[in-house]
């Protein structure tokens, strides 16, 4: 009887065990993660790209890679024609999509990592057909906000942990080949881009508009989408960058 009671027990043990869920956790390695605080501290803008995984380890993320992007403060806009190369590069080294097009990495240069409205936009039409995807944001304290979506069965999401993961091996820091990386993919924008007058964005000086002189629209509604939070660390550099606005005073005073 003490037997049978002994080896229910270690059934039981075993029972709870195997049906406790494991909650799902986004992993960097040392390495990706310093490559994407490297990538954030190179300018003021955000900062997209893309974790690779292993294929027996999906949310563990061994390397940021990025690709050609307009980024302004406040926006990423990546070009088509680097999507479709960067799609077919990772084939050709062996990759499956859920190695390289799961989890969406980006950074805000400001204090909150909250998703603005154009993040979750691009999230849903990017990602929304994926059986899942995670969004994760860095912000500029080191803040996180990381969401994993499935669209499996009846589907869901959830916020998820994120840490970095010291147990597994990791390669050094290669700043050199990451300041190429920045130099070839990232076109930074400032605020002020739009209200200066030369050949390259208004065609010559008798071409230009003064009534251009102000903020793109664009711009206003992203300053409408973003959380509270974030909107006011982006007035507050406004407010603090004067040097961003000091353009439109020469243009006028000469024309």
């Amino acid at each position: 009887m003490k037997m049978k009671q002994t080896n229910q027990k270690k059934q039981n043990r075993r029972l709870r065990r195997y049906s406790t869920p494991v909650q799902p956790t986004l992993r960097f390695s040392p390495t990706a993660w310093a490559k994407l605080l490297f990538f954030r501290d190179q300018g003021e803008t955000e900062i997209s790209g893309f974790g690779i995984t292993e294929p027996d380890d999906l949310l563990y993320v061994t390397d940021f890679i990025t690709i050609k992007q307009d980024a302004t403060v406040a926006s990423i806009s990546l070009d088509d024609e680097a999507v479709a190369d960067f799609f077919e590069t990772q084939v050709d080294v062996g990759r499956k999509p859920e190695q390289f097009f799961r989890i969406w990495l980006h950074t805000h240069p400001g204090d909150s990592p909250t998703p603005s409205g154009t993040d979750e936009e691009t999230f849903a039409r990017v990602f929304g057909r994926c059986d899942w995807a995670v969004m994760f944001i860095l912000a500029q304290d080191g803040k996180t906000y990381s969401r994993l979506r499935f669209n499996v069965g009846p589907g869901g999401q959830m916020l998820i942990p994120v840490y970095v993961d010291y147990s597994q091996p990791f390669g050094p820091s290669d700043k050199e080949e990451w300041e190429a990386e920045y130099k070839a993919n990232i076109k930074a924008h400032s605020w002020s881009r739009g209200l200066v007058c030369d050949d390259e964005i208004f065609g010559s000086p008798e071409e230009c508009d003064l009534s251009d002189y102000s903020l793109p629209q664009d711009v206003l509604e992203q300053l409408e989408e973003m959380e509270p939070e974030e909107r006011k660390a982006v007035l507050d550099e406004l407010a603090v960058r004067p040097d961003l606005w000091e353009d439109v005073d020469e243009i006028v005073s000469q024309y």
